[in-house]
């Protein structure tokens, strides 16, 4: 738990105090005397008596005791540091400014732990090394800017990279978002993103904590941690926006060196977050449009209304939220012919509304009452108003204040002309509101937050038979299982599969083929990419066929057998599962066969998965039309292909040693979904 001192000290110490604010010691104190910190506050550097007004000390075993120590020395000098003020001073909180540590060298990995040591010896709490300090109601910790105004309403935020924080703040503000607390948690050497979301969730009080949670992340070092308090806060009514950066291998290389930790697999990053209902963001403009739009009350609908006296922003608007997934339905009948009335000649209301650059703010607010109270059809509205510079346009922005205040659905500002309505849009933030001022970035960010569900609880698994699946996987050595033991584990979790047979000579082919009917599929046994080498051969049609391709798939490198298959028709599907460092597994899903490679059209998700998350990884596949057919052609039963990845999710919880696995393909039919082929890696 983060002790209380960080937030309400009563004494605070800057050991490193500098006359100079070109420093970090000095800035950070000139910040905490001008935002008038009502607390005692020292000073320690040997060099001074007096700085900045306040009591400077030669050393800290000249201190009295302190609630909380900003430190903005060298590294070197840091665990000493801490060592008297932690143990001598009884101070509870540490704030530690200072790089040099856990990101740069394994020397510099130990400094670090022994820091942590005496901390969490004297039960304190560590914010850092290598951070800009920290934002409270109480004071502000911080060397650098911008500083925002607290509003105990605003957005809290935490950030593992300082810079980050900076140019999210340089962002945010000018588009009228407030905040409250802001962390800057540096190499996190304690107190990580997971203990931030915890103190958040276990303090959180729906009337006085803010519901919005912002956050910067370059690690993930307790995923299952992160899920809990994530997932408690979303449902406690927060909305949660994050990013997640090192999602490529070059960027992976780059956090390491940043922070000094490697970052999490960046699939399993978008699995976790969408259980817990967080919503992924990639660029700071992106963080910033969805804490904004988390400012409003959520969409009930996606139907759109797009209001605007300029038609190119109406009509890239337009586009992208169609792209999103959302509708701007036309606006037709009586009740859009007499709005179309009250506007100037060559308006449109069609949707986008465009009423023309000389429209006025009343014709604003008439339109804004068109769609409050007479289209029923439309669930939000979204206003791009700017100028050109030849008029002003206060009026405008003072119907558009008024209106946000009165009407119950959602009316979203955008506001492009930052320079030349400056002071009008100076004004519309004095007032509460926020403002969007790109298009095509607003339209893509409120389709995203629009299509998150809520968090998925984890789920009661179907029953499977555990003893016997237990029997086969304790009776084996790791590594890939062979064809008779992946059948025999995927048959008793639930899966069905299609019939199947080892043969090893001509004689057998000839039983089996028989036995089974025709057409049959064989497949060489021994190598591990069979397609790749021709070693999978469909439509056998005789018992001579079945022979002589035996004969030829036994010529192939490395076979050792032939397995012999039912060869059924229909929708080929594919789930499988990884087992990710720190994530446990991950679930997959997708059309099979060949097109998982060409169209790589995946869902994923952390196991254990429920019916509710199952459906909602099919359903946002791009292929979901396919498996409900198109065409003619008949699709896949969407509940069949549920049930195949909840039991797969059993089975992965009965058996933690599966690394990977792959079912792949599935033939899904209306009627039936059969596995044909799958793969089973086991790694203790």
């Amino acid at each position: 738990m983060i002790s209380n001192a960080l937030f309400d000290p009563q004494s605070i110490v800057v050991i490193g105090g500098s006359n100079d604010c070109s420093k970090p010691g000095g800035k950070v104190l000139q910040n905490i005397l001008t935002h008038h910190y009502s607390g005692q506050l020292y000073a320690v550097n040997p060099k001074e008596t007096i700085v900045q007004g306040i009591t400077c000390y030669a050393n800290c075993n000249e201190l009295p005791n302190v609630d909380l120590a900003i430190i903005a020395i060298a590294a070197s000098f840091v665990e000493e540091t801490i060592r008297i003020v932690a143990m001598k001073k009884k101070c509870k909180a540490f704030i530690l400014f200072s790089a040099g540590f856990g990101e740069t060298c394994e020397e510099g990995k130990a400094l670090e732990k022994r820091c942590v040591a005496i901390i969490e010896e004297a039960g304190a709490t560590l914010i850092g090394p290598n951070c800009i300090g920290v934002i409270t109601e109480k004071y502000k910790g911080v060397f650098a800017g911008p500083i925002p105004a607290y509003d105990i309403k605003g957005c809290d935020c935490v950030s593992e990279s300082g810079a980050t924080m900076v140019y999210i703040l340089e962002m945010a503000i000018p588009r009228g978002l407030k905040f409250r607390n802001i962390f800057s948690i540096g190499n996190s050497a304690q107190i990580g993103i997971e203990d931030v979301l915890e103190y958040w969730d276990e303090t959180y009080d729906p009337k006085n904590s803010s519901s919005i949670k912002l956050v910067y992340m370059e690690k993930i070092g307790n995923p299952k941690r992160f899920l809990k308090h994530a997932r408690s806060l979303v449902n406690k009514g927060c909305r949660i926006a994050a990013i997640k950066s090192g999602s490529t291998e070059a960027g992976s290389r780059a956090v390491s060196s940043h922070t000094g930790s490697l970052s999490g697999s960046n699939v399993a990053v978008s699995a976790l977050f969408r259980k817990a209902g967080v919503i992924r963001c990639y660029s700071r403009e992106e963080l910033v449009y969805t804490a904004a739009i988390f400012t409003f009350k959520p969409l009930t609908g996606n139907n759109i209304a797009v209001i605007t006296h300029a038609g190119g922003p109406g009509v890239m608007l337009t586009d992208e939220l169609i792209k999103g997934g959302m509708n701007v339905p036309a606006l037709e009948g009586t009740a859009a012919n007499k709005l179309l009335s009250e506007l100037y000649a060559g308006s449109s209301v069609a949707n986008p509304i465009d009423f023309l650059a000389t429209g006025t703010a009343k014709q604003l607010g008439t339109i804004l009452d068109y769609v409050e109270h007479t289209f029923d059809e439309i669930d939000a509205s979204v206003v791009v108003f700017g100028t050109t510079g030849m008029w002003k346009v206060d009026d405008v922005y003072q119907v558009l204040h008024e209106k946000m205040n009165s009407s119950q659905k959602p009316i979203f500002p955008i506001l492009p002309s930052m320079i030349q309505a400056a002071d009008e849009v100076s004004q519309f933030h004095s007032k509460g509101h926020v403002n969007f001022t790109d298009e095509v970035s607003f339209g893509y960010v409120l389709s995203k937050t629009y299509r998150m569900s809520q968090p998925f609880m984890d789920p009661v698994l179907p029953e499977i038979n555990v003893l016997k699946i237990r029997s086969l996987i304790d009776s084996v050595a790791d590594g890939y299982l062979n064809p008779q033991q992946v059948y025999e584990l995927v048959e008793a979790a639930g899966i069905p599969m299609a019939r199947q047979q080892i043969v090893t000579t001509s004689d057998e082919t000839r039983l089996v083929s028989v036995a089974f009917g025709f057409p049959l599929v064989m497949k060489v046994i021994g190598p591990i990419h069979k397609s790749d080498i021709g070693g999978v051969k469909l439509n056998i049609g005789n018992e001579e066929e079945a022979v002589n391709t035996f004969y030829a798939l036994m010529k192939l490198d490395q076979a050792t057998a032939v397995l012999i298959q039912q060869q059924l028709s229909g929708t080929e599907m594919f789930i499988g599962a990884s087992r990710e460092e720190n994530f446990g597994h991950v679930i997959l899903c997708g059309l099979g066969g060949i097109f998982i490679e060409v169209f790589n059209d995946i869902s994923a998700a952390i196991s254990p998965v429920g019916y509710t998350e199952a459906h909602s990884m099919i359903r946002h596949l791009k292929s979901y039309p396919i498996l409900q057919g198109v065409r003619g052609k008949a699709g896949v039963n969407e509940h069949l292909f549920a049930e195949a990845i909840v039991t797969l999710s059993a089975l992965l919880n009965a058996v933690p040693e599966i690394k990977e696995l792959d079912i792949n393909p599935l033939v899904g039919t209306p009627d039936q979904l059969v596995a044909v082929d799958a793969r089973v890696l086991i790694i203790r």
